[in-house]
């Protein structure tokens, strides 16, 4: 049969997929090219430049591991390799085999001394996997740390900062903490407008966030609602 690598039949085969990302890989590291967007083709569609979801992503994240599992722990496209796994078995919602991987991972992180920003982001991935397993105060103490930490980084006015932000905030929530969240979404709210502009993700968030906290508040006043929705 024909996959939308060789025609136009519209649909492509996850082997086909991997093959692609491999191959272009293997190109940028033989002639030294920038390595990230050619990474990429294993969790970016190359025709609509979305993020593969669900299903499809856990068999890349597979085949992603299959391929560069057997390099040593230190090499980069391995750790991004086990991450790809970790990440494809949460997008299937296998949240305990996620959890495994990014356990692991952190724990080699650890002990190799990988990059601070690399271990944040190997421990939000574990604070959202906890998330999903019901584990909200371990959850949300890593969230914190996680939070807290890209401040001590980059400053509180990071992308990817006030992007943690958000999720330290989206657990708090989950747990009724709303003052906190509240408290937190006033603070970076501002910063996301100022930095991203009003119509970016990020500040949109902020306020979707912001809203549900004030209207799920039993304490909520009327004002309080009046805010949420204007």
């Amino acid at each position: 049969r024909g996959c939308s690598c060789r025609g136009t039949a519209g649909f492509a085969h996850v082997s086909c997929l991997a093959e692609q990302a491999k191959i272009l890989f293997a190109e940028a590291e033989e002639n030294n090219l920038e390595r990230q967007p050619r990474w990429n083709r294993w969790h970016t569609c190359t025709l609509c430049e979305q993020n593969h979801h669900g299903v499809v992503r856990c068999a890349l994240g597979w085949a992603c591991w299959k391929t560069y599992v057997g390099r040593p722990d230190a090499d980069s496209a391995r750790r991004l390799a086990m991450t790809m796994l970790g990440n494809g078995l949460s997008e299937a919602k296998h949240y305990e085999d996620a959890l495994t991987v990014e356990e692991a991972m952190f724990s080699m992180q650890q002990r190799l001394g990988d990059s601070e920003s690399n271990t944040l982001v190997t421990l939000g991935n574990l604070a959202v996997t906890y998330q999903a397993l019901g584990q909200l105060e371990k959850s949300l103490s890593m969230k914190r740390d996680v939070y807290s930490g890209w401040v001590d980084l980059f400053g509180e006015e990071h992308p990817e900062t006030l992007r943690e932000g958000i999720n330290y905030a989206n657990c708090l929530v989950q747990m009724l903490r709303f003052k906190e969240a509240k408290a937190l979404l006033r603070k970076t709210m501002p910063a996301a407008r100022r930095v991203l502009g009003e119509n970016h993700d990020i500040p949109l968030e902020m306020r979707s966030m912001y809203a549900q906290a004030l209207c799920r508040d039993p304490a909520a006043t009327l004002d309080d609602l009046r805010e949420a929705v204007t």
